[in-house]
């Protein structure tokens, strides 16, 4: 497959491109520093230069030509503002899922969080954060042109992987190595039958395969 990763510097994403690239596809990373792309090269993906903040749609569909796969795991990053939760978190995500719909991308995953949810109350940066992030699941969920798939991780650890995890529609509050994402990422991407489906994922005792298998229904 040819996948593109929205985001492909961040810390998932270039596991990510890591594990797709050993799997023989063939991976395009978006990003908007020009400085990035090195690194992107060094996990096996193809730096792809384009300012989600500041792009069109058509811009950014011209990029996702041709591929299999989309995935959103862009973010604003800790220390942002609410502006940027805005910008990245809900609109370049929007924005992301139009492109792929312009492209003709049907299978597009998106890395979300834990919590998300548009009518979620607060005024702190968390809030906010956690605000736009379910306001672009649930645009995502609306478009029919899309064969999607969310990922709830739950809290974000750079512990190794274990690839034993709990992946499921609802798994309560709990840590996940950044490791054990990433391959959960992958196998969604093989398993179209996930389709459809917003699943939460902690560390827990099943291997990745098997649990990606059990939500799919196999």
């Amino acid at each position: 497959m040819r996948i593109v990763i929205a985001g492909g510097h961040g810390q998932i994403a270039l596991r990510l491109e890591r594990l797709l690239a050993a799997r023989g596809h063939e991976v395009a990373g978006i990003i908007r520093r020009a400085e990035q792309s090195d690194d992107l090269r060094a996990a096996g993906a193809e730096p792809v230069l384009c300012d989600l903040e500041s792009a069109s749609v058509e811009e950014v569909a011209a990029h996702l030509r041709g591929a299999d796969a989309a995935v959103f795991a862009a973010g604003a990053g800790p220390g942002s503002g609410a502006g940027r939760k805005d910008t990245v978190d809900r609109a370049a995500a929007v924005l992301f899922a139009d492109a792929s719909v312009l492209a003709g991308v049907r299978r597009h995953l998106v890395v979300s969080s834990m919590g998300a949810d548009p009518a979620h109350e607060g005024d702190e940066i968390f809030d906010v954060y956690q605000r736009a992030k379910g306001e672009a699941d649930a645009y995502v969920r609306g478009l029919d042109a899309l064969d999607w798939t969310i990922l709830r991780p739950g809290m974000l650890t750079d512990d190794a992987g274990t690839g034993l995890v709990r992946l499921e529609a609802s798994t309560g509050r709990g840590p996940i190595p950044r490791d054990d994402v990433a391959a959960t990422l992958a196998e969604l991407l093989e398993t179209p039958a996930t389709a459809g489906l917003t699943l939460e994922l902690i560390s827990g005792s099943a291997p990745v395969s098997v649990a990606v298998k059990s939500v799919a229904g196999n």
